[in-house]
């Protein structure tokens, strides 16, 4: 028997699949509310999950555990688990058990979404039938169809802390910042989650302005300067623009994309490498990026106001995001409001605090970190809210032509459901403001 622990998206894919597959199986959860019972309890009305605190006894004729990533590895039922030799496996590993396809994936700090999101449209744009899944949209589990030609995954390092066996056509770790470290005993420790993806890849793509990611001579590598081998992507600036390249091929000039941002052509040197390690047109590829958009919550633009730009950066869970953020609004415009706060995450928001008063105007701070952040910045105006209404109404009054910009560097579950729950909260709040 299996025991599936966790009740989210995640779990009640697994459960599914188990029960499509005849498969007998235990599901339990720590909490007594779990967000999907109702949808588990619907759907399987004569299997009730077990809730409330781990017990051993949940491992009695268990031969495997299939967990959700968001349960740590040094919970109880996970130790307990291990000292009776059950092997605890992820989603991802059981969906590689039974593709079909080549799978490519795709993991990293930040971009990981982007770059996703993006390969998947410049594959389906070569005509490819194309599933696009994992840490983002649909569960890995529920893209598996005899139909698709790729996979393409966003891996956390959360799912590959899991993951022992995974057959991977190719795969790229971005970048590595610090991040999750409250998952971790050191950061050694995440940098090694994260590079473990490369174990599982036929073929590398490696970003060579990244120092944290080894440099193989067999690998395909990517990054912002000019590319040192003819099947390498990189960028050439000439007479003030600038564009991207193959070797020495031009393919198109930056200016062209709609995704704004140095990280974003970062994201899209990515993607380009590993469409062109599976054999994608550059025509295909090229169409795409200028069609893309990018998506929710990662830097999008929401509105014009009476002049001020608003700009949804939820997914801005840590320092280094919300760098990315400012950085890439600065050079267009002089006045930024920032909106951040939240849970903060156990890393050194110094570098974050200089920034800020450096370049923003004018802070508001919402959530629990709200004074600690107010006590780190020193130069920009503080204000603070209790609601995101309340902060973008302060922010709106604080600017009259420029930016208000949300990038929280922190988790959000203090005030909301989810990055996305804060974002969608941000943006009809910038929609129903005079």
């Amino acid at each position: 028997m299996k025991l599936v622990l966790g009740l989210g998206d995640t779990g009640l894919s697994i459960v599914r699949f188990l029960s499509k597959h005849n498969v007998a199986y235990r599901l339990a959860d720590s909490r007594i509310q779990p967000p999907l019972l109702s949808d588990y309890l619907s759907e399987f009305l004569s299997s009730a999950p077990a809730l409330g605190d781990w017990t051993q006894d949940l491992l009695t004729d268990i031969d495997e555990v299939f967990i959700s990533p968001g349960i740590a590895q040094t919970q109880t039922i996970v130790v307990w688990a291990r000292e009776k030799n059950i092997p605890v496996t992820s989603d991802i590993e059981l969906f590689s058990r039974y593709a079909k396809a080549p799978v490519i994936g795709i993991t990293g700090s930040n971009g990981k979404s982007t770059v996703t999101q993006l390969l998947g449209e410049m594959i389906a744009n070569e005509g490819k039938k194309v599933a696009i899944g994992g840490n983002i949209g649909k569960p890995a589990l529920d893209c598996l169809d005899d139909k698709i030609e790729y996979y393409v995954l966003e891996l956390s390092s959360y799912q590959l802390d899991y993951t022992k066996e995974l057959d991977l056509l190719t795969g790229v770790v971005l970048n590595i910042t610090p991040d999750h470290l409250d998952r971790y005993k050191s950061f050694d420790d995440y940098v090694d989650s994260k590079l473990s993806l490369y174990q599982y890849c036929q073929h590398l793509v490696v970003n060579i302005d990244e120092p944290l990611v080894p440099k193989k001579q067999s690998a395909k590598h990517f990054g912002v300067d000019m590319p040192k081998q003819p099947t390498d992507f990189g960028t050439v600036t000439c007479h003030g623009s600038c564009y991207f390249l193959k070797g020495d091929d031009v393919l198109m000039y930056v200016g062209d994309m709609q995704l704004i941002g140095e990280h974003n052509v970062t994201n899209v040197l990515a993607a380009l490498a590993l469409g062109d390690q599976i054999g994608l047109s550059t025509d295909a590829m090229v169409e795409s990026i200028k069609n893309f958009k990018g998506l929710e919550h990662r830097l999008e633009w929401v509105a014009k106001k009476q002049g001020v730009d608003y700009y949804n950066d939820s997914k801005a869970t840590n320092v280094a995001s919300t760098i990315t953020a400012i950085s890439a609004l600065v050079d267009r415009h002089e006045n930024i409001v920032l909106i951040a706060g939240g849970v903060a995450k156990d890393e050194d928001y110094s570098e974050l605090f200089e920034l800020i008063d450096k370049d923003v105007a004018s802070v508001v701070l919402i959530g629990q970190s709200a004074e600690t952040f107010g006590e780190g910045i020193n130069k920009a105006i503080i204000s603070y809210a209790d609601s995101m209404n309340e902060a973008v109404s302060l922010a709106g009054d604080m600017v009259n032509d420029g930016v208000v910009l949300l990038s929280p560097a922190c988790a959000s579950f203090d005030l909301f459901d989810n990055f996305e729950h804060r974002g969608q909260v941000f943006k009809q709040a910038v929609f129903n403001g005079s």
